[in-house]
C-alpha cells in the first residue's frame, strides 16, 4: 500500500469515529444512557447531565448533528477540496489532540494529576472526581488522540493532494 492510500486511512478513521461519537450522543439525545455518566464534568455538571437536564440533552442532539457533519468533512478529506476543508481538519485534529493532552481542562495530564491527589477536588465529590478522571484517561483521552491523529493525518493528506 502506497504512503498516499494509508493517510487516506485517517480520513475514513475520522469518519468512523465521527459516526462512533455523533451516534452515542444520539443515543443520549434519544434517553439512552451510552457512558452519559462517565463524562468527565465538574460533579454539578455531572449531576444535571445525569438527570437529563434540557440543556445537556440539547447539547447531545447538537453533537450528533456536529458529528454528521464530520463524517461528511472527514469523507471529503480523501479528495482534494481546497485550503477550507484544510484548514477544516487541521483545526479540529489538533483540537482533539489538545484536549486529549488536557489544554482544555480534561485530557492525560489533569487526570494524572487529579488521581495522584496533585490537584484537589471537593472532599464530598472526590470518589466521583476520581471515576471519572479514571474513565477519562482510560477511555476519552485515547479515544480523542485517535480521533485528532485521524484527522490531522487526513489534513496531511490532503495538503500533499492539494
Amino acid at each position: 500500500m502506497s504512503r498516499s492510500d494509508w493517510m487516506r486511512v485517517g480520513g475514513y478513521g475520522a469518519a468512523a469515529l465521527c459516526a462512533v461519537y455523533g451516534s452515542m450522543k444520539l443515543a443520549q439525545a434519544l434517553g439512552a444512557n451510552a457512558l452519559a455518566d462517565k463524562d468527565p464534568l465538574p460533579p454539578e455538571l455531572h449531576e444535571r447531565l445525569v438527570a437529563r437536564d434540557p440543556l445537556f440533552v440539547a447539547s447531545h442532539w447538537v453533537l450528533a448533528g456536529v458529528a454528521a457533519v464530520g463524517v461528511v468533512v472527514a469523507l471529503a478529506t480523501v479528495r482534494p477540496w481546497g485550503v477550507l476543508l484544510l484548514a477544516l481538519a487541521w483545526v479540529v485534529g489538533i483540537f482533539m489532540i489538545a484536549r486529549s493532552v488536557g489544554v482544555v481542562g480534561f485530557g492525560f495530564v489533569p487526570d494524572a494529576l487529579r488521581l495522584a491527589g496533585v490537584v484537589a477536588v471537593p472532599a464530598e465529590h472526590a470518589a466521583l472526581a476520581r471515576d471519572l478522571a479514571l474513565w477519562d484517561l482510560l477511555l476519552w483521552s485515547p479515544f480523542f488522540l485517535l480521533w485528532g491523529t485521524c484527522w490531522t493525518t487526513a489534513a496531511l493528506r490532503l495538503r500533499r493532494v492539494s
